[in-house]
């Protein structure tokens, strides 16, 4: 059972199916895909996406998955999970653009490391980013994670592994 997550100014809770379209709009927004997974998905993978968060993530308690609501309005996407990439625990959050810069992105990226060390009980926290996505970067700095390594992906392009320790 994925629990609701709060921060001052938002609620992560588990996607229900009604939040399919604003999930789409989100992962299909090329100024937020560009730094999610591989890139930029097609909208059928995007809807393919959707549907496994359900059968798979929920349906099977893989990790946990969430929808970031302001106001009860959808405007990003959070998770913590398992990566073989950095040998850990991961957070992954996006924000819609409409959100960006008023320090919403912080909130979620705190509420995850707090889940992940309070609820998991983990003993350190990665994150990935892509090394031109300086926002991010930024933004890790700041609530305390560590660059450790880099990652060179298939395509030539670096990705900063990132860890937090309580």
């Amino acid at each position: 059972m994925i629990p609701t997550l709060r921060t001052e100014r938002l609620l992560l809770e588990p996607y229900v199916p009604a939040d399919e379209e604003a999930f789409m709009a989100l992962f299909q927004d090329p100024r937020v895909s560009v730094w999610m997974g591989d890139g930029p998905a097609s909208e059928e993978d995007d809807r393919a996406l959707f549907g496994r968060i359900f059968s798979r993530v929920y349906a099977r308690e893989l990790f946990a998955v969430w929808a970031v609501r302001r106001d009860g309005v959808l405007v990003g996407h959070a998770e913590i999970k398992p990566s073989e990439d950095v040998g850990g625990h991961e957070i992954v959050y996006a924000l819609a653009p409409a959100a960006w810069g008023s320090g919403l992105g912080t909130e979620v990226a705190e509420a995850l490391v707090g889940y992940g060390f309070g609820t998991l009980g983990l003993t350190e926290v990665h994150a990935t980013v892509a090394e031109p996505n300086t926002a991010s970067l930024r933004l890790l700095g700041r609530i305390g994670f560590e660059h450790v390594r880099d990652l060179t992906e298939d395509d030539g392009s670096t990705t900063r592994v990132l860890t937090r320790r309580p």
